[in-house]
């Protein structure tokens, strides 16, 4: 059995099952992040709207979906669980259960909720990062400098939409981007969160500007050393 199902996901792979999969996900995520977008933008409470939670539990019914194939057709079991259980998690469609049984959280827990199933479009999108790479250390490049792009722009909708109204400085979504862009640099804003959610993604932005930055120096420098030793050696020939 382990080794017709070993032959099955070979032969899957080869016919670019999985990738297309992967491809799915990622466009289906886009389209969460739009609503989110569209919602946040228009200042609407989302898990009030028909529209979005319709949209949201079918995202995460076929990422189960996609789960259960996945596990179904690999060949380690224990293995794919181990290493995909998070997927798992993201993948339920919290708010929906929410709603159901009549749970009610604060707006803040209430917007962050929405934000779960991008996890796994997050691990789509390494992967197709990854097929255009030519290199494991340009792929993971890549994903970091995505991982910030969208680290930055989900940060500023929660900002804009928190500290909107209630923030003088914060006058439109411009405003929460100029901010969100400063903080992570760790260069400082001269717009200051009020509020404590405002706070907290100030905490977790300058973090992530820290964690990440170092790793594009890194890279950069590497590559620009790389391009002169390729110049040097066809000197040399």
């Amino acid at each position: 059995m382990g080794q017709k199902l070993e032959a099955l996901d070979t032969k899957l792979r080869h016919y670019g099952f999985y990738s297309a999969l992967h491809i799915i996900i990622l466009t289906v995520s886009a389209i969460l992040v739009w609503f989110i977008s569209e919602d946040t933008f228009e200042g609407l409470q989302f898990y009030n709207r028909p529209r979005f939670m319709r949209a949201q539990f079918w995202i995460c019914i076929f990422f189960l979906a996609d789960f259960v194939i996945e596990f179904l057709l690999s060949p380690r079991k224990l293995h794919y669980v181990a290493t995909r259980w998070l997927f798992l998690l993201v993948s339920i469609p919290w708010l929906t259960i929410f709603d159901v049984l009549h749970w009610h959280f604060g707006p803040e827990v209430e917007y962050l909720l929405r934000y779960i199933p991008l996890v796994r479009g997050g691990y789509a999108l390494a992967m197709v990062v990854g097929w255009f790479a030519n290199s494991k250390a340009t792929s993971l490049f890549w994903s970091y400098l995505l991982t910030l792009i969208a680290t930055i722009y989900f940060s500023s909708l929660a900002f804009y939409l928190f500290e909107g109204g209630v923030n003088s400085m914060v006058t439109d979504y411009g405003s929460a981007l100029w901010w969100a862009c400063m903080i992570v640099t760790t260069v400082g804003s001269s717009i200051e969160a009020v509020t404590p959610i405002g706070r907290v993604l100030s905490v977790l932005l300058a973090t992530v500007g820290v964690a990440l930055f170092p790793i594009f120096t890194v890279y950069i420098s590497n590559l620009i050393k790389f391009k002169g030793s390729s110049k040097d050696n066809d000197a040399h020939k």
